[in-house]
């Protein structure tokens, strides 16, 4: 599915199934919620921390998978909301991020190890 899709399919989504969008900024806190559970997650995945529930790490690919297209989904809702092509905004910071580290990270010691 292309950027564009997404966006028009959450926007039918939002405007049948879910009624109506929340305001901006309450898409905004449940942004940085569902963000932490990403967050949750990667700590006890790929982190330091254990499970709470052993059985937990049973399911926990599909649930960071799933997590994260919880943050997909509001971060489009935001981008429906206040105007936002994400395909042109990805299109244009990849060039920004291409031009800004031409050589940023080939010179970068820390990434040569």
């Amino acid at each position: 599915m292309q950027l564009s899709e997404a966006q028009k399919t959450v926007d039918e989504w939002i405007n049948t199934i879910g009624i109506r969008y929340y305001q901006e900024l309450t898409n905004t806190a449940i942004l940085m919620e569902e963000v932490g559970e990403v967050a949750r997650l990667m700590a006890r995945m790929y982190g330091e921390q254990s499970f709470k529930n052993p059985a937990d790490a049973l399911t926990a690919e599909e649930d960071l998978a799933d997590e994260m297209a919880d943050v997909l989904f509001v971060l489009i809702c935001l981008a429906n909301q206040t105007g936002v092509d994400l395909t042109e905004a990805l299109r244009k910071n990849l060039e920004k991020k291409t031009k800004r580290d031409a050589q940023r990270h080939a010179d970068n010691e820390k990434l040569k190890s």
